[in-house]
């Protein structure tokens, strides 16, 4: 899965996925609706970044390919792959307590700031996708 044909997809399972890190020039594309929002994602190698009604809602640098993103009260899960270790950042709750989980292991517990902003290091070598919880403490 180096990138989403199209750039960004709902899958059959209902999720979306986005980003592309395998290219050499930014792409947009915008106006892409979901669930009666409409969203907007820029990817190339350096950074994949995702709005939803022109308000941020991911971003990784570098850039990434995230498949089955799912969103809920909970937090967001979804598969990253990329090319090296990338720092992630989504926009979450502010102020509330996060457990991250990757491949089911939990690896760190964050508290976001008080804009709802959560950043995550995860080593993305080797393109293996990896299952990336954040889930509230």
């Amino acid at each position: 899965m180096p990138g989403i044909e199209g750039l960004i997809q709902i899958e059959q399972d209902g999720t979306i996925s986005f980003g592309n890190y395998t290219l050499n020039e930014k792409a947009k594309k915008q106006d892409f609706e979901y669930q009666g929002d409409l969203y907007k994602v820029k990817t190339f190698y350096e950074i994949t970044k995702l709005e939803r009604n022109g308000m941020f809602v991911y971003e990784s640098v570098p850039g990434t390919a995230v498949s089955h993103f799912t969103e809920t009260d909970e937090g967001i899960t979804c598969q990253v792959e990329g090319y090296k270790a990338s720092q992630i950042t989504v926009q979450l709750e502010e102020n509330t307590p996060y457990q991250i989980y990757e491949d089911n292991e939990v690896t760190v517990e964050i508290t976001t700031n008080v804009s709802g902003k959560l950043g995550v290091n995860i080593d993305l070598e080797d393109e293996r996708p990896v299952e990336l919880k954040i889930l509230k403490a």
